[in-house]
């Protein structure tokens, strides 16, 4: 079971959520004012602070094309991950997006669940992405994800046995209940952001690597204590 968590806000605690036995770090490189931001320099330390250690994750949720792409030529991820508004960036524009991205650089495609047509758009961008991530959506916080909360599982395992591709199931997963959400899910992967958080205030927060590790040990089917 792979295990991503988001957001590292530098290359040290990059490297210190590989050293827990994460498999895909999740950066966050913008300035539009979403949970853990970095600028693209800081993410691009980070990414090259993970190579041999972890794949990089970089987010954008960006409707432009060709700004997508100036990002990803700056930070160099392992994996772009594609969370705009739903719909925002079509799959033919992810086609198009594939042609502008340096060679071996993946794509992860966000879903929202629960929302009209979920099924129908996972179908459409397993044809163009690399991963799906399946994820909640709120209107609080710009695209898809960053929400908090759980979604229909049930829901999210209909998609997962509808598309041929690797899906990461998101959306207010802790250590508490993700053996749980695997059980019912089957996903490839599993995703966790606010609920591996630790609070500084005034919205700034810090990977919890109690909380990461106990997540960790609960995706690969070990109690946690």
């Amino acid at each position: 079971m792979i295990v991503q968590i988001y957001t590292a806000q530098s290359a040290d605690e990059a490297v210190a959520l590989a050293a827990l036995g994460v498999d895909h770090v999740g950066l966050t490189p913008t300035s539009v004012g979403l949970p853990g931001q970095i600028t693209e320099a800081v993410a691009a330390e980070a990414v090259d602070a993970l190579r041999g250690r972890a794949r990089s994750v970089a987010l954008s949720v960006e409707v432009d094309v060709d700004e997508i792409a100036r990002m990803a030529q700056a930070v160099r991820p392992d994996i772009l991950h594609l969370c705009g508004e739903i719909g925002a960036v079509g799959p033919e524009d992810v086609r198009r997006l594939r042609t502008l991205l340096p060679a071996g650089m993946e794509i992860m495609q966000a879903i929202a669940v629960g929302a009209d047509g979920d099924l129908a758009m996972a179908r459409a961008y397993a044809e163009v992405a690399d991963y799906l991530i399946l994820d909640s959506y709120t209107t609080d916080v710009q695209g898809v994800g960053a929400a908090g909360v759980t979604h229909d599982w049930s829901r999210s395992a209909e998609i997962v046995a509808s598309v041929s591709v690797p899906v990461i199931l998101a959306g207010g997963l802790s250590a508490d209940n993700v053996a749980e959400a695997i059980a019912v899910v089957r996903p490839w992967g599993v995703d966790s952001l606010t609920r591996t958080n630790r609070p500084l205030g005034g919205g700034r927060f810090e990977k919890d690597l109690d909380a990461v590790s106990a997540f960790v040990r609960g995706a690969a089917g070990v109690p946690t204590l």
